[in-house]
């Protein structure tokens, strides 16, 4: 019986390993492409809930990645289910696409912050030169002391 116990306990933990690999398609995407066609698939994926400058959701814009990079959905499918068979390189390529998004809200958001800037800082110089006007108005309202009269 233990013996039938300890064969059965390890047959479990053999059959739990995932040592499925698939074979590489064809017209596998390469690496360097994945990384971009995933950077833009996930823009596209989350633009799907944003309206546009008319209030109005879009259509799916995952279409016009594929348009893009000429490829269709099915070769997408099939180089994305090799990637993720190994695990270790698609950790890699989702790494990246981590990076390149970080970077790309960066850089947005730094031309935001450029742009917002402009109309404030001709604000602030708009205030100081009024201060300054008014500062050279006010010496020039004052009114003059007339000299004492000598006795």
């Amino acid at each position: 019986m233990k013996k039938f116990f300890y064969i059965t306990l390890f047959t479990l933990f053999v059959s739990c390993t995932s040592n499925t690999f698939y074979k590489a398609p064809k017209d596998l995407i390469p690496k360097d492409s994945m990384v971009t066609l995933l950077t833009d698939m996930y823009i596209a994926s989350s633009a799907k809930n944003v309206k546009n400058k008319f209030l109005k959701k879009e259509k799916n814009y995952v279409g016009l990645v594929y348009r893009k990079y000429k490829i269709d959905s099915t070769r997408f499918k099939s180089s994305n289910l090799y990637y993720t068979s190994l695990s270790e390189e698609y950790a890699e390529i989702l790494k990246e696409v981590k990076t390149n998004l970080d970077s790309l809200e960066n850089l947005y958001r730094f031309k935001k912050i450029k742009k917002d800037s402009l109309p404030r800082k001709k604000k602030i110089l708009n205030e100081e030169l009024s201060l300054k006007l008014s500062d050279k108005n006010q010496k020039l309202q004052k009114p003059v002391k007339k000299p004492k009269a000598v006795k």
